[in-house]
């Protein structure tokens, strides 16, 4: 039995997102994949690092293009527990992601909301895999913030 699943890929980014929300940010996580080996792990760090673009996706995609000395990622996949925004799928154009599998969608202000062409023409996209673990993680986190 294969133990490296889709959804052992999406708990990695789960826990990263449970990071995340420890520290105070914004509860998202992601894990880039390249021939099942996790390459590239990371989470939303906008407040600690001071900086808009320090999402998790981004983070990630940097680190993966490091590991693997190339700015394309057309054999990886991400696993993302949050619809990427518009800025985070931009970059996944630009690395021409294999996939794209992410957990939860983002109704305010997820990609699709502008245009699923957001993203390569050859990236494969797959939602839902423990939608409802990372939507009650993000509710939590804007409940508590609230209080």
């Amino acid at each position: 039995m294969d133990v490296y699943t889709d959804e052992y890929f999406m708990q990695e980014a789960l826990k990263q997102a449970s990071y995340a929300f420890e520290e105070g940010e914004i509860p998202i996580g992601a894990v880039i994949v390249c021939n099942k080996k996790i390459i590239a792990k990371a989470y939303n760090q906008t407040e600690k690092l001071t900086d808009v673009t320090a999402h998790a996706e981004i983070l990630a995609l940097t680190a993966a293009s490091n590991a693997l000395g190339a700015k394309y990622l057309p054999e990886c996949k991400m696993y993302v527990t949050l619809e990427p925004c518009v800025m985070c799928a931009g970059a996944l154009f630009w690395a021409q992601i294999g996939a794209l599998y992410y957990s939860a969608p983002d109704p305010k202000r997820g990609f699709s909301k502008v245009s699923n062409s957001l993203l390569h023409p050859k990236t494969k996209v797959s939602t839902g895999l423990f939608s409802e673990k990372s939507s009650t993680m993000i509710n939590e986190f804007f409940k508590k913030l609230r209080n």
